[in-house]
């Protein structure tokens, strides 16, 4: 049975213009419920994470300055969201989701946080609507406590996770693997260990055959014994920030293609689920709940 951390805050109330992009995180756990796929006792809500957990991978600084609402108005401004207390609150449950969702995947073989995937938060800032890197946190603590020994972060957002590459750039333990749109945002990329950009308008056949011939690669080679993955659904055509062209179906069978990649190799996987900004939300809830009928499938 996979285990999904959700909370209430996930879906708290911004000012106009930043709500819409809320919406699925209160949508897509009621979806779940209600077609079966999920039950309410497989979801669970998870508290702020501890201070110690996060300066593993955060500065201690840019951390404090964003709980004193005092980072410097040009750093804010490239995050995005405006910054509030509950917003940093918010961070800090997403990342303690991340985490207690590992401890449960090592146990079980895969679990989800329906928010997560905040990859463009670095070690002293953050970008595009993220504060804190949740599996980047989440990788740190599994290698600090020695619960892995080589970690594979297999991100298919559409955006590049440079966040995340920066993060570990130099971290042996840590394999990073980005496949995301060539001439979208962040218009400066960073080094992962293994990145693959996509040209505008890549459809399914295209995707697929990509990722199905670097999958097994990159477990033979990386050997991970535990695996992040960031399955952003912003690679939809429909996407108005995306790019790329990948049908519903094309998505989904993307999904498959990770979560059995791990299954049938009995590594534990966390998935988070990054991006999703197609005009109709509908679309976005379907693309997102795809992954979780995927695991379901999958994991029994």
């Amino acid at each position: 049975m996979i285990r999904i951390a959700h909370h209430p805050i996930y879906a708290h109330p911004l000012p106009e213009g930043h709500r819409f992009p809320m919406l699925k995180y209160e949508l897509l756990p009621e979806q779940l419920v209600r077609e079966g796929t999920c039950e309410k006792d497989q979801f669970f809500a998870p508290q702020k994470i501890e201070l110690k957990h996060i300066v593993t991978t955060h500065c201690a600084v840019y951390y404090q300055q964003l709980i004193d609402l005092t980072l410097p108005k040009r750093e804010a401004r490239k995050i995005g969201f405006p910054l509030s207390k509950i917003l940093i609150e918010r961070e800090c449950i997403i990342a303690q989701g991340t985490l207690e969702g590992c401890m449960y995947a090592l146990n079980n073989g895969v679990s989800f946080n329906i928010a997560g995937g905040t990859h463009h938060a670095f070690y002293d800032r953050g970008e595009a609507f993220c504060l804190l890197n949740d599996q980047a946190i989440a990788a740190n603590y599994l290698l600090q406590n020695k619960r892995a020994k080589q970690i594979l972060i297999i991100d298919l957002d559409v955006h590049q996770g440079n966040g995340t590459a920066a993060l570990f750039k130099y971290n042996t333990k840590v394999f990073t693997f980005s496949m995301h749109g060539k001439s979208n945002y962040p218009f400066q990329k960073e080094q992962s260990d293994l990145d693959l950009a996509l040209p505008d308008n890549t459809t399914d056949d295209a995707y697929l055959n990509l990722l199905h011939n670097h999958l097994g690669w990159l477990f033979d080679e990386v050997r991970p014994d535990f695996v992040f993955y960031l399955s952003g659904v912003d690679v939809l055509e429909e996407d108005k920030l995306g790019r790329l062209a990948l049908s519903l179906e094309g998505a989904k069978e993307r999904d498959r293609l990770v979560l059995s990649s791990c299954y049938e190799r009995n590594i534990p996987v966390q998935c988070s689920m990054g991006g999703g900004y197609a005009p109709d939300i509908k679309m976005i809830v379907e693309a997102h709940a795809n992954t979780y009928r995927t695991a379901e499938d999958i994991y029994g």
